[in-house]
């Protein structure tokens, strides 16, 4: 299920979704279970990402007879994560479609002004053909996310949806008001931003939490 949130944000209110939600939210969540929920929650999150693609009609010839059927019409999507924690997120959307190709950009959070300084972008060549999905799982002050749709447009994306599992109220209203055209997928929206930039309660540093580093 889909309903409007803020700022016309796209929450994802699958009862499965949820659920993986709450466990992956609890810090007794280890390692190896965390990072198989957040795989699971992008398949799930795909799944209603992906609800418009455009189909074209096809004639293929099934072991009975030639029949009409329907394909995405054009190249597939491109999957973007934003280095390191949106790594978590690409193999869930690759088992749902696994001619997806991937981009990675990598930014890194002054610790000071929190703004995000580039160290890295390597995407597919074919970009400007392609639908992308920019995942991270976690839209805290939007800076991030912000910047890496600058990257995107710059570099030809045609359309850019963004795929996070926890939002904040503060980084929605960044990127909206930089890019009201780039969609936000969400499976929360939480209360708001503590001192230093982590979203409450969200789920600590998703990062981390994937790699088992702190």
């Amino acid at each position: 299920m889909v309903i409007a949130g803020p700022r016309g944000v796209r929450l994802l209110e699958h009862p499965l979704i949820q659920h993986k939600l709450t466990l992956i939210r609890d810090r007794n969540t280890g390692v190896k279970e965390f990072r198989e929920l957040v795989e699971e929650i992008s398949l799930l999150m795909a799944y209603e990402v992906t609800r418009d693609l455009p189909l074209q009609e096809v004639e293929i010839v099934t072991p009975v007879a030639p029949a009409k059927s329907r394909v995405i019409q054009g190249k597939n999507l491109a999957v973007v994560a934003i280095l390191r924690a949106g790594l978590g997120m690409v193999p869930g959307i690759i088992r749902l479609i696994p001619n997806a190709k991937v981009g990675h950009v990598g930014l890194y959070r002054d610790p000071v002004t929190l703004a995000p300084v580039q160290y890295y972008c390597n995407l597919p060549s074919d970009l400007s053909e392609r639908d992308v999905v920019l995942v991270d799982p976690m839209l805290a002050t939007g800076g991030s996310i912000a910047r890496s749709i600058d990257i995107l447009k710059d570099k030809g994306a045609r359309s850019v949806q963004t795929m996070c599992i926890i939002a904040a109220p503060e980084g929605i209203d960044v990127v909206r008001d930089k890019h009201p055209d780039a969609e936000i997928f969400a499976a929360a929206v939480d209360d708001r931003l503590n001192d230093h930039g982590y979203i409450v309660p969200g789920l600590g540093d998703a990062g981390d939490r994937l790699f088992g580093t702190s």
